[in-house]
């Protein structure tokens, strides 16, 4: 069968180093050729993201495809494992006991509950699976007990194991990572001059000693952030800028589209422009050429087309599930619909390591 490369009079050689080329062009260097990068300056993010979308999109997908298989999705599940009644005050969370959205209230799942939906999402194909527990801290004794319990269990099914469970000392995250926890979750959520507009109850360093103290028990990092919530272009250049400089990358870059739920102070937030999500997702990409970017929270207000171009900007990765947390998502069908309309299969559990 005659190849585009064919077609156009480009052997393989050529066609590589025309992107190569363009990688390498405005300083987009692949970790093969140079290195990948954590100096970037917010001038260069700025640069990068600010870009022509077209060529934009064109500069993360040679990324991408320098660094990920081009027709595979990792597939992820996210359950709440402990709902509601957060001393938190994110202004965009249903779950904070600030604000009267409707969440009800619920302890912590029995293990054994937890370890048998896993297995059912590892019999869909799902290859990760991540707990959430609505705490400011994750709680010491028999609680925390059952959540190593739960992150046992699950990773005996040979998935990924993730939690997000608050702000973590050093002894916990080194107990999380005996019982066998691939990553934790601990989004930055924005810059850090729009942080305290969302949240009050803790500060940006609180996160930041979080991550190292995960980074520091060797458990992978999930991090990311959060449009739509009312901050500026400059506040997505500044999440992305904070994201690029952590060293190493996050081995994992969640981007959520708020999703607008009565009774939180976001819930009257005018929709995000689906184009942002895909500027973000392309700059994360260009940024960090070998995390898995996760299109996340918020899919469900995405079009077809508009999830399209996200994966076509370099993201990789969803989550499955009916719902994630409290908030919707799209059905099963939807998704598997959609994934064999664009030719695109979930990652083999193999190749999720």
């Amino acid at each position: 069968m005659e190849t585009m490369a064919t077609k156009t009079g480009l052997d393989a050689a050529q066609s590589a180093a025309l992107r190569s080329a363009a990688a390498k062009d405005l300083g987009l260097r692949d970790s093969a050729a140079a290195g990948v990068r954590h100096d970037w300056t917010r001038a260069e993010v700025e640069e990068i993201y600010r870009m022509a979308l077209p060529e934009l999109v064109f500069r993360a997908q040679t990324v991408h495809r320098g660094h990920h298989a081009t027709d595979r999705v990792q597939t992820c599940q996210l359950i709440s494992i402990k709902t509601g009644g957060c001393p938190e005050d994110c202004a965009y969370c249903p779950q904070s006991a600030h604000y009267d959205a409707g969440v009800e209230r619920q302890g912590l799942l029995d293990p054994q509950h937890v370890i048998e939906v896993a297995r059912e999402a590892a019999g869909r194909g799902v290859t990760r699976f991540c707990m959430g527990a609505a705490w400011r801290d994750a709680p010491e004794g028999r609680e925390f007990e059952n959540v190593l319990e739960m992150v046992r269990g699950v990773s005996a099914l040979g998935m990924e194991v993730c939690c997000t469970l608050g702000m973590l000392t050093e002894l916990q995250a080194a107990r999380l990572k005996e019982a066998g926890l691939t990553a934790y979750n601990h989004n930055l959520d924005t810059s850090p001059e729009f942080y305290g507009s969302i949240i009050t109850t803790r500060v940006y360093d609180d996160r930041l000693k979080t991550l190292a103290a995960v980074r520091t028990a060797g458990i992978t990092v999930c991090c990311g952030g959060i449009l739509g919530m009312g901050e500026r272009e400059a506040d997505r250049i500044g999440l992305l800028h904070q994201l690029a400089t952590l060293e190493p990358h996050p081995e994992s870059v969640p981007i959520n589209m708020l999703v607008r739920v009565e009774g939180t102070p976001l819930a009257s937030m005018p929709p995000l422009d689906p184009l942002e999500m895909v500027r973000a997702i392309a700059t994360a990409r260009i940024l960090m050429p070998a995390s898995r970017v996760r299109l996340a929270a918020g899919r469900k207000q995405l079009s077809p087309e508009a999830v399209t171009l996200c994966f076509l900007a370099g993201a990789n990765s969803i989550f499955v599930g009916e719902k994630l947390l409290t908030t919707p998502n799209p059905g099963p069908d939807q998704d598997e619909q959609l994934l064999q309309t664009l030719g695109m299969k979930p990652m083999e559990p193999h190749a999720a390591d």
